[in-house]
Formats: structure tokens, C-alpha cells, sequence
């Protein structure tokens, strides 16, 4: 009898352990954020901004994710590849790159711009992280040539390097003053939700797509 016993609670033990394996929850994906003001929540509060926002938005989609917010304020295009070999740690699953926006606010050379989209994706590549490209559009009314140049840089980058495009992160606040703080260019704390809102589908969709 004790034998038995003892045989009937090794084979609980291990039943046990084999259907809580079988059944786990799949760990969190890891998404970073490599961005600007916008990406590093400006105004916000840590849990307000959009990293934080689209994590919670994934995992309501069913998308287990933990997202790092790697966005500096005032980073260009120039300052994102200038660090995305330390910003984006080597465990990042997918790497949203959302810059461009301080290259627009600066009147920076369109075309310099997008040599450095192509060498963040290329860096990104060479690590073997998949990447998502982000873009912001440009109004007319800054100049039609100069806008019509810059809104061109982002799908021609994606194209090249094969990856995903969301084409503009705030598109869900455009013409929403009550969904921008008092600079007028930064989304507030339900701003960044619809932002996190309206990307996360595309998220899901690219994450399924480097799988």
C-alpha cells in the first residue's frame, strides 16, 4: 500500500506539472518603442503614455506584450540611430521605430531623413530584430514640395527594407483640440489612448508577420 501510494502521488505531482506547463500563459512579447517626445510620453504621466497605453491595448486584444518606451524628446532621425544599438536591447521581439516627427519640425532634409530610417532598419536587421515603421505626415501648408518629399520617405523605407508602415501615429488626434495638450502637438492622456488604440491592430498584424 505504501508503494502504491507512494507511486500515485509521484504521477499527481508530475500530471500536475505537465498540464500546468501545457496550459501556462505564453510569456509577454517584447516590443520596444524607439521614438521621440511622443514615444517618451511628454507631458504625461509613465502610465498615460502611448508605450504604456498600447501595451494595455495588446493584452486586451490578447496579445500578451510588455512594451518599453525607448523615446528621447527631441530626438531626430540622426539622434535615433545614433543610439538604437544601446536604446533597443537584444531581447526585443519587434522594434517600433516612430521617428521623423523633429526632422519635420526642423525643416530637415527629407533625404537625410530617410538615409537614416534605412540605417536604423538596417542596424535592427544585422541584430536579427524585426521592425515596424512609423510615420507622421507633413501638412501642405508648410510648403507643398517640401511635404510632398517628406510623406514620400516613409512608405519608400518600409518598401526597401521590407518591413511593416503605419503611415501617421497621429492621425487619430489630427484636428482634435481636445485630444492635444496646450502646445498643440502633443497628444494628452486620452490622445495617447486613441493612439495606442488605433496602432495596436497594425502592431498585431507585424508581430504576426516576423513570426
Amino acid at each position: 500500500m505504501r508503494n502504491h501510494s507512494r507511486r500515485s502521488v509521484i504521477f499527481s505531482t508530475l500530471a500536475v506539472g505537465i498540464w500546468g506547463r501545457a496550459f501556462a500563459a505564453p510569456a509577454p512579447v517584447r516590443i520596444t518603442m524607439l521614438g521621440d517626445s511622443i514615444t517618451a510620453g511628454y507631458g504625461l504621466r509613465a502610465g498615460q503614455a502611448v508605450p504604456a497605453r498600447l501595451e494595455a491595448e495588446l493584452n486586451r486584444l490578447g496579445v500578451p506584450a510588455h512594451v518599453t518606451a525607448a523615446g528621447v524628446s527631441g530626438d531626430t532621425t540622426a539622434a535615433g540611430l545614433q543610439r538604437v544599438d544601446f536604446s533597443v536591447r537584444s531581447t526585443t521581439q519587434l522594434c517600433i521605430v516612430a521617428l521623423g516627427g523633429n526632422d519635420l519640425l526642423q525643416g530637415l532634409d527629407p533625404k537625410a531623413m530617410q538615409r537614416n530610417l534605412a540605417a536604423i532598419l538596417a542596424h535592427l536587421k544585422a541584430r536579427k530584430i524585426p521592425a515596424m515603421l512609423v510615420g507622421i505626415a507633413a501638412p501642405s501648408i508648410i510648403g507643398a514640395g517640401y511635404a510632398r518629399d517628406f510623406n514620400a520617405v516613409f512608405p519608400a523605407v518600409s518598401k526597401a527594407a521590407r518591413v511593416p508602415l503605419y503611415a501617421n501615429i497621429l492621425v487619430p488626434v489630427e484636428g482634435r483640440p481636445d485630444l492635444i495638450q496646450e502646445d498643440g502637438v502633443h497628444p494628452n492622456a486620452a490622445g495617447a489612448l486613441r493612439v495606442a488604440q488605433r496602432i495596436a491592430p497594425a502592431v498585431v498584424q507585424a508581430l504576426k508577420a516576423c513570426r
